[in-house]
């Protein structure tokens, strides 16, 4: 059978020459995109919520809630790439929900104009192995009586830590870690997609559009 392509698409632009010591006071200049962000996950959680319920009594995602949802979406990668998901622009995140062709990181979510009633009982269940890959490749989250809450560091961590280091000393950003880093934050919003119940269709296991 041949391969669908996938209702997510997300996309990245390597935007050179980068500033090879910016990325030290970037979550200083993001702290007014996360005060907000917090506000807009919650709501986020809220809408999706909802989305359950009118799926699973009608089959259908209400556009407004889709819409929401994918400008919650599209905000927080623009503020991923920005910062340390990908350290692959320096042009700052517009502060927006709508679509923005002209910022290097773009994303877009297909419609459904029907969903499948009973799936949005088990997308948490069927996502479980996704979820253990995810956890290799973004590090998980272990809580200990002793030390508290600690976070376990994945791939991505790993090779923005590479990349912020090559770029303080070089000014470069290595094309085949920004490749992998893409493919990285695609097969995971892949999977935010489906298990917020956007699209019935199982995220593939790749890294590659």
């Amino acid at each position: 059978m041949a391969d669908r392509t996938y209702p997510l698409v997300l996309k990245g632009e390597l935007v050179e020459p980068l500033s090879p010591a910016l990325w030290l006071v970037k979550w200083l200049l993001l702290i007014p995109h996360f005060i907000i962000l917090v506000f807009l996950w919650i709501a986020f959680i809220f809408a999706t919520f909802l989305a359950f319920w009118a799926i699973l009594f009608t089959g259908r995602y209400p556009r407004s809630l889709f819409d929401f949802n994918l400008g919650v979406m599209r905000w927080t990668w623009r503020v991923e790439f920005y910062s340390y998901g990908a350290l692959a622009t320096d042009k700052y995140p517009p502060f927006s929900l709508q679509e923005e062709p002209d910022y290097p990181a773009t994303l877009d979510v297909e419609y459904p104009e029907h969903l499948t009633q009973w799936m949005v009982l088990v997308k948490w269940l069927l996502a479980l192995p996704h979820y253990l890959v995810l956890a290799v490749f973004l590090g998980w989250e272990s809580h200990s009586a002793t030390y508290g809450d600690h976070q376990h560091g994945g791939l991505l961590w790993i090779l923005v830590i590479i990349v912020a280091i090559v770029l303080l000393f070089t000014g470069k950003y290595l094309k085949d870690i920004f490749k992998l880093v893409m493919g990285i934050n695609r097969w995971s919003y892949r999977v935010w997609a489906y298990v917020a119940l956007m699209t019935d269709q199982y995220p593939p296991f790749r890294l590659e559009d």
